[in-house]
């Protein structure tokens, strides 16, 4: 019987802190595009199709997911690494200075009760260590169905003025998905009528406050 890969886990649970996550060997002749939390990894597989010259990683936190991932990439022969890791305090350790192009947040568990807000992935911490690892002119796409936690990540980097700049102008979400690849949670909620709130932000040269 396979086991149960459960739909949310706390990344402030103890047990997460000991990944032994590693740097990840990342190529220098193609650009770097980075999922957090890639959860079944579609968005990945689609972007490999789609954009063969690009370098795609995952992160994730379920590690029996990691492994699933794995051997589907594998049995399909993309170049995917997908990574065992708790982003809240790994990511510093995951990638150098200045080599991912693009992160990706795609959907991140939204943690509705008040206590629960601290579980929340995009925050000054995180801004700031992305910062450090995109290149120049990097940039950090993210998309959420859930209004609160979209504002809420959108505040995050709309304080960071001095780092990011927002591609649609300030507190200005994009009207669609401009990467012609959906994630399945995306695909969910157009086939719901759902509506997704989107943005993308590009690296400034100041890092953040």
């Amino acid at each position: 019987m396979s086991k149960r890969i459960r739909h949310h886990v706390n990344p402030l649970r103890l047990d997460f802190f000991a990944t032994g996550a590693q740097r990840v060997e990342l190529p220098t002749d193609r650009p770097v595009e980075v999922e957090l939390g890639c959860a079944d990894a579609r968005w990945l597989f689609e972007r490999a199709k789609v954009d063969p010259g690009l370098a795609l990683v995952g992160v994730e936190i379920r590690e029996e997911l990691v492994k699933l991932v794995q051997r589907r990439a594998q049995a399909a022969g993309l170049d995917l690494r997908i990574v065992y890791a708790n982003i809240n305090q790994d990511l510093e350790t995951l990638f150098a200075g200045g080599s991912v192009a693009r992160f990706v947040v795609n959907f991140p568990d939204p943690w509705f009760k008040q206590r629960q807000r601290k579980r929340r992935l995009v925050t000054d911490e995180l801004v700031r260590v992305l910062w450090t690892k995109l290149r120049p002119g990097g940039e950090v796409f993210f998309q959420s169905d859930v209004w609160d936690l979209a504002l809420d990540a959108m505040d995050v980097f709309e304080r960071a003025d001095d780092a990011f700049t927002n591609a649609r102008g300030p507190w200005s979400f994009l009207p669609r998905n401009p990467f012609g690849v959906q994630s399945k949670r995306e695909l969910y909620c157009e086939e719901d009528r759902r509506p997704i709130w989107r943005m993308l932000y590009q690296k400034k040269g100041l890092s953040p406050r």
